[in-house]
């Protein structure tokens, strides 16, 4: 340090030694860009829904109609399945089991009327031997059926 003859105190001067000089400041590093994204079709980050005053909850954008009509017509399909079908089932057991109950009581009456037409005309008397026969084979039908029935549990 050199002393200059002023009575203010040392003054600080450049050094004797110029290698003792700092050394110089390198310019500075400009940032490293973040490497580019591979080829192909944008990729669009998620937005999450916003919640703004004013705003519906975030469902202002996007396809959210779309997919409330989407909601609503497999839980309407799910439903129809689950009730619609079996009871589509039942239906027709039920209409096709009556109607094949009408035509056995149909083809039961007719072969009735045919069996006692066909009696009186084998039978050398009136209409009354072929009633007395099919009389006295259905009360032992009807006998053996009631004989075969179970007591009530």
């Amino acid at each position: 340090m050199e002393t200059s003859g002023r009575a203010d105190g040392p003054v600080e001067g450049p050094p004797d030694n110029p290698s003792a000089q700092t050394p110089p400041v390198a310019p500075a590093v400009p940032p490293v860009a973040p490497p580019l994204p591979p080829p192909g079709p944008p990729v669009v980050p998620p937005v999450a829904p916003t919640t703004e005053p004013g705003s519906s909850g975030g469902l202002t954008g996007g396809d959210w109609p779309a997919q409330v009509t989407d909601t609503i017509v497999d839980l309407v399909g799910t439903v129809r399945d689950k009730t619609t079908g079996p009871i589509t089932t039942v239906a027709r057991g039920v209409v096709l089991g009556l109607f094949a109950a009408v035509m056995a009581v149909m083809v039961a009456v007719i072969a009735i009327i045919a069996l006692v037409r066909l009696l009186d005309e084998a039978l050398p008397s009136s209409v009354w031997l072929p009633y007395l026969i099919l009389g006295a084979v259905f009360v032992l039908a009807g006998a053996l059926v009631y004989r075969r029935r179970r007591a009530p549990a």
